[in-house]
């Protein structure tokens, strides 16, 4: 329950001239795999923002091991690793059609106030859900 599995095409747009995925485009596959994480718990990151609660990324670290290419198929792994009072951490990894692991990447995420920015604790019916995977 602590990994969630999304795939998603390299479409053109995300490429240069060789083919290969611009590596700023990296970012949203990482955020499409956080977004289905959570929406795979039940969670709808929509409504979360509708009630109020925001989650920004503090913290990125990304490791390009091999480069994505146009059309090619890719597995995004998203991995809870920890929650502590307002943060929670996940690591991710990126993989091709033959199973290559083309990225790693560690987000630190906070939850935040919309209405007044400031952290704040997530809400219960997230802590619920981190007390299952701990």
């Amino acid at each position: 329950m602590k990994n969630h599995q999304t795939q998603v095409r390299v479409r053109y747009s995300e490429t240069d001239q060789m083919g290969v995925v611009y590596h700023g485009n990296y970012v949203p596959y990482f955020e499409i795999g956080r977004v289905e994480w959570l929406r795979n718990k039940g969670i709808s990151y929509a409504s979360m923002e509708e009630s109020g609660i925001g989650l920004p990324i503090v913290s990125m670290q990304i490791n390009y091991k091999k480069s994505a290419r146009y059309d090619e198929l890719l597995t995004i792994h998203t991995t809870f690793k920890s929650q502590s009072s307002v943060k929670i951490e996940f690591d991710c990894e990126i993989y091709n059609e033959a199973n290559e692991l083309l990225t790693t990447a560690v987000f630190i995420l906070v939850f935040i106030s919309l209405k007044t920015g400031r952290p704040t604790a997530p809400p219960d019916y997230i802590l619920e859900l981190f007390k299952t995977l701990t």
